[in-house]
C-alpha cells in the first residue's frame, strides 16, 4: 500500500475511534449540565489550545478574499453550527438514533464531493446512497411510530440530520481549502476560536453573564472530564487528525472510515446508556446498512479495478 495512502487510513482510523467513544461522552455530560454551557466551555478551552497553538506555529492566512471568506465560512460552520446542532440533537434524542443516523453522513459527504468537487461516483454508489438516505429518514421518524419515543425526539433526529449536512459542507470547504495551501491545523484550530466568539455572545445575551459563568466553581470531575475530552481530545486533535487523513485522499475514499464511529457510538449506547432498538429502528438501520454496503462495496471494487 503506498505509504501516504496508509498514513491517511491511519490517522481516520484513531479519529473514529476517538469520534466513537465522544458520542457517549456527550450523552453522558449532557444529563449533567445544558447543552450551551458544555459547548461554550467545550470551545473556551480549544481556544486557548488553538492560542498557544498560534503562538508557537504562527497562523498563515490565505490572501484572497475568496479563501478567506471560505475559511470563514468553514470555521462557522465546522464549530457554532455542526456541534451546535449536534449537542441539540443529543441532548432531545438517543445516542443509539444519533448514531445509526449519522451513517448516512459518509454517503451525503460523497456525494457533495460527487456534486462539487467532481468525485468519482458509481451508479450502484448513487442507488446506495439513495437506499441510506431512505433508511436514515425511517429512524428520524421512528418516534413517530414508536409507542415509547419521548417528547421532542423527533426535533432531535432533525437537528442531527442538519448537523450532517452541515458536516458535508464542512468537508467540500476543507478540502478546497487545503487544495489551495491552507493547513489542516489552521482549520482545525481557527474552528474552536470563532466558534467561542459566536457562541458566548449568544449564551450571555440569552442567558446572562452568571449563567456563562457558572460552571467556573463546579466540583463534579465527570462534568470536567466530559468537557475536556470534548475540547483536546475530540476537538483539537482529532479535527487536525481527520483533516490530515482527508489531505491527500478522495472524500469518497476517506467516508468509509466515518462509518465506524457512528457503530463504536451504537455499541456504547446499548451498552452503557441501555438503549434498544425498536421495530422502527431496526428496520431504517437494516435499509440503512443495506445501501453502505451496495455504495461501498461496490467503490472498492471500482477503485481496485481503475489502479
Amino acid at each position: 500500500m503506498n505509504p501516504h495512502r496508509l498514513k491517511a487510513y491511519t490517522l481516520l482510523l484513531a479519529t473514529a475511534v476517538i469520534w466513537g467513544i465522544a458520542g457517549l461522552v456527550i450523552k453522558v455530560t449532557l444529563d449533567k449540565i445544558p447543552a450551551d454551557l458544555f459547548i461554550l466551555y467545550r470551545f473556551a478551552i480549544s481556544t486557548v489550545v488553538s492560542l498557544l497553538f498560534f503562538i508557537i506555529q504562527g497562523i498563515n492566512l490565505p490572501k484572497d478574499k475568496v479563501s478567506l471568506f471560505q475559511l470563514f465560512l468553514y470555521c462557522l460552520l465546522n464549530s457554532s453550527i455542526s456541534l451546535g446542532l449536534l449537542f441539540w440533537g443529543t441532548a432531545k434524542t438517543s445516542l443509539l438514533d444519533m448514531s445509526l443516523i449519522s451513517l448516512f453522513g459518509p454517503l451525503l459527504l460523497t456525494a457533495a464531493g460527487y456534486i462539487f468537487l467532481k468525485d468519482k461516483i458509481t451508479k450502484r454508489e448513487k442507488i446506495g446512497t439513495t437506499i441510506a438516505f431512505v433508511g436514515a429518514l425511517l429512524i428520524g421518524i421512528s418516534p413517530l411510530i414508536g409507542s415509547s419515543s419521548t417528547d421532542g425526539e423527533i426535533f432531535g433526529n432533525i437537528l442531527i440530520f442538519l448537523s450532517l449536512v452541515s458536516g458535508a459542507i464542512c468537508g467540500i470547504l476543507a478540502k478546497k481549502l487545503m487544495r489551495n495551501g491552507v493547513s489542516p491545523n489552521l482549520l482545525a484550530n481557527l474552528s474552536f476560536v470563532v466558534g467561542f466568539i459566536t457562541v458566548l455572545p449568544f449564551v450571555i445575551v440569552r442567558s446572562g453573564v452568571a449563567y456563562s459563568l457558572s460552571l467556573i466553581g463546579n466540583t463534579d470531575m465527570n462534568i470536567w472530564f466530559g468537557i475536556l475530552f470534548m475540547a483536546i481530545v475530540s476537538g483539537n486533535l482529532a479535527y487536525i487528525l481527520n483533516n490530515m487523513g482527508q489531505k491527500t485522499i478522495e472524500l469518497s475514499e476517506a467516508a468509509p472510515f466515518a462509518y465506524l464511529y457512528p457503530i463504536f457510538s451504537a455499541i456504547l449506547a446499548t451498552i452503557f446508556l441501555g438503549d434498544r432498538f425498536t421495530l422502527p429502528v431496526i428496520l431504517g438501520a437494516v435499509v440503512t446498512f443495506a445501501g453502505v454496503i451496495l455504495a461501498e462495496t461496490k467503490k472498492r471494487r471500482y477503485d481496485n479495478s481503475h489502479k
